[in-house]
């Protein structure tokens, strides 16, 4: 099987924050700690980006460094092997807060990818 395009992983990146957005759009915090559902969705969409992530290139991530690669990819290895501490608001913390640097990159690197 031929491996997956980086760009192609941004794509994924970018689809799975949309997915949580429209997912957690009419949620409060509660809402979304109490939705075992919610919670799991959440946690796959993060995974794939997690695993998509590592997978763009070092010289893309170096030009957005206020996106936190590292603790993205961290996140993963948390989501796959430390499952049961997952805490619902440091979960809702990444999708208030931290999704949308990434997005963002995401969007600038497929455009610029687009250019050439």
């Amino acid at each position: 099987m031929a491996e997956r395009s980086f760009l192609v992983r941004l794509s994924d990146i970018r689809g799975e924050i949309a997915g949580i957005r429209d997912l957690v759009k009419n949620a409060t915090p509660e809402k979304f700690a109490a939705s075992w559902a919610m919670m799991r969705a959440t946690q796959h969409a993060l995974l794939i980006i997690a695993e998509a992530a590592k997978h763009i290139p070092a010289e893309h991530k170096a030009a957005y460094p206020k996106v936190p690669w590292q603790k993205i990819h961290g996140l993963g290895n948390l989501l796959r092997h430390e499952y049961r501490r997952i805490d619902p608001a440091i979960l809702w913390s990444i999708v208030q807060d931290h999704l949308a640097d990434l997005d963002e990159a995401a969007e600038k690197i497929l455009a610029s990818a687009g250019e050439r």
